[in-house]
């Protein structure tokens, strides 16, 4: 592979991007039909998925530390999708012909070697992942509905029972498909530890009145069926952590994966001081406060601070979440975890960073590419 060589010949398939992928999914389907009963029918999203999966393996292929594990993950990922070795050939093909033909004259025989070269190393990669995988776990689980509570207009506490126990830690997510809006995954975070009986408990927040969020929070109702696919994700627990105290910062939804990972520092009673930061915009959207406050009062080594930022008649902390997290602290002799929007999560990160906290401290999850 040439690293330097795909990296100046994506800066040509840059401008293009967006026709490259629709015209590789448009050759894809009309050469293999019964690949798009794997796609979802709204096929923007996907699109935007596969430039940005493509530029993350280009700008990784020097730092073979970031990128297999990334690799492996995807092919993990894509069982769920039911994708198959024989379908990774057909994919390079058609994405190598799309590139090819957008790229026009520019496009070079020692450019084509180098992104067959680096296709087959990631499709090998990940077909390899998806194999082992295979061996322990299924594609996706089966999950019942249990309960099912809207706590906003717009935020619904669910809890699921599967099939099968899900092996996960606190802090990891999962992809989730309803019935409502086939072949269309979306991740969210456990809100609780794993408890060995299969019970799983998701926060949702609907955006607008279409996708997975949407329906899990409108439609969903006890008694239905969801997929659930393998847990992920690096927003855990460490257990030879030393003895630094622990900050989790959570805007929103972002506070499922923090009360998983202090649920699970009780079960195993680490012994550490806990500050939660839980951000929002109105009053109405502190959805869990009742049972924050439950936690506040059972553990005595939690401090939970809620905050509002576009709410006036809020009495308690009011501000954007990095602020307020500020004006407590200081934070660089703590492990920290951050969840939320990915807005929320940079703008979190840039705070710490500008107050001293060193990188290796702060732990989040980069959703995508899924």
């Amino acid at each position: 592979m040439d690293p330097r060589l795909l990296k100046e010949s994506y800066a040509l398939i840059d401008p293009v991007a967006e026709k490259v992928a629709g015209d590789f999914y448009a050759r894809l389907f009309l050469e293999n039909p019964p690949v798009r009963e794997m796609f979802p029918l709204a096929m923007d999203a996907q699109r935007d998925r596969l430039m940005h999966a493509i530029l993350r393996i280009v700008q990784s292929l020097d730092d073979p530390d970031s990128l297999m594990p990334y690799l492996r993950q995807l092919g993990r990922d894509h069982r769920k999708f039911g994708a198959q070795p024989s379908h990774y050939e057909a994919v390079g093909r058609n994405l190598i012909l799309s590139i090819r033909k957008y790229v026009g004259s520019a496009w070079t025989p020692a450019m084509e070697r180098a992104w067959w070269d680096a296709y087959r190393f990631a499709a090998r990669t990940m077909i390899e992942a998806a194999e082992r995988s295979a061996q322990s776990t299924p594609s996706w689980w089966r999950a019942t509905v249990v309960a099912h509570e809207r706590r906003t207009y717009d935020i619904a506490v669910l809890t699921v029972q599967t099939d099968q126990q899900i092996p996960y830690y606190a802090g990891q997510y999962v992809a989730i498909e309803t019935p409502w809006v086939p072949r269309t995954w979306r991740v969210y975070s456990m809100a609780n530890s794993p408890r060995g009986d299969g019970v799983l408990e998701f926060h949702a927040r609907a955006i607008g009145f279409g996708g997975v969020s949407s329906a899990l929070v409108r439609r969903a109702q006890v008694g239905d069926q969801l997929r659930v696919a393998a847990p992920t994700g690096g927003m855990v627990l460490d257990t030879t952590m030393g003895s630094r105290d622990v900050l989790c910062v959570a805007g929103g939804t972002g506070l499922a994966p923090m009360k998983a990972i202090i649920e699970d520092m009780a079960r195993r009673e680490f012994g550490r001081n806990v500050h939660l930061f839980f951000g929002v915009r109105r009053r109405d959207d502190l959805y869990d406060l009742s049972d924050l406050l439950r936690m506040s009062a059972r553990f005595p080594w939690l401090r939970m601070v809620p905050c509002v930022s576009e709410d006036p008649t809020y009495a308690g902390e009011r501000g954007q979440l990095p602020d307020v997290l500020a004006r407590y602290g200081p934070w660089t002799y703590h492990d920290i975890f951050v969840a939320g929007s990915p807005a929320m999560v940079r703008a979190t990160l840039y705070q710490l960073y500008d107050l001293g906290v060193p990188a290796s401290r702060i732990r989040y999850d980069a959703f995508g590419d899924m």
